[in-house]
């Protein structure tokens, strides 16, 4: 059965623990990210980044309510997932991470060696990752149409 058959991943919905709401609204919306009202309250923020990708950010003691008992990760001390988003145009990448950083995000160096420096050399692919004030990692990523089918 291939991708497309599935009838899966048409849209994408991330959830990620957070220490507190009124700080994560306060960072995503210097940030320039819309805010889905319909779906935030006391216990989380939804994050609208297009019609088919939301991140819902939930208070910890919230998303632990979804984990049948298991614990919660403490994302200021390890990372069990980066996030990335996708640019429209090598432009966007820029001002996006700009506004994250300004907002009390801290830029992620590339790793070294970098695994994309070839597609990056080639102008293939540009990139830039911060991570958030929760600990969550972001990578924002540009992809040019010539890359090769994956």
């Amino acid at each position: 059965m291939n991708q497309t058959s599935t009838g899966i991943g048409s849209n994408i919905y991330v959830n990620l623990p957070i220490q507190d709401v009124a700080a994560a609204r306060t960072f995503w919306t210097a940030v320039g990210v819309r805010i889905s009202e319909d779906y935030s309250d006391e216990n989380a923020l939804s994050l609208s980044f297009s019609p088919h990708v939301t991140v819902m950010l939930l208070t910890r003691d919230f998303y632990a309510s979804f984990l049948n008992g298991k614990p919660v990760a403490d994302t200021q001390a390890a990372n069990g997932a980066i996030v990335a988003l996708g640019a429209a145009a090598r432009e966007n990448v820029d001002p996006f991470v700009d506004a994250a950083l300004a907002a009390g995000a801290t830029e992620v160096p590339p790793s070294d060696p970098n695994p994309a420096q070839e597609m990056v050399d080639a102008g293939l692919m540009y990139g830039r990752t911060f991570t958030d004030p929760d600990g969550h990692q972001w990578e924002v990523l540009w992809m040019s149409s010539e890359m090769p089918a994956g």
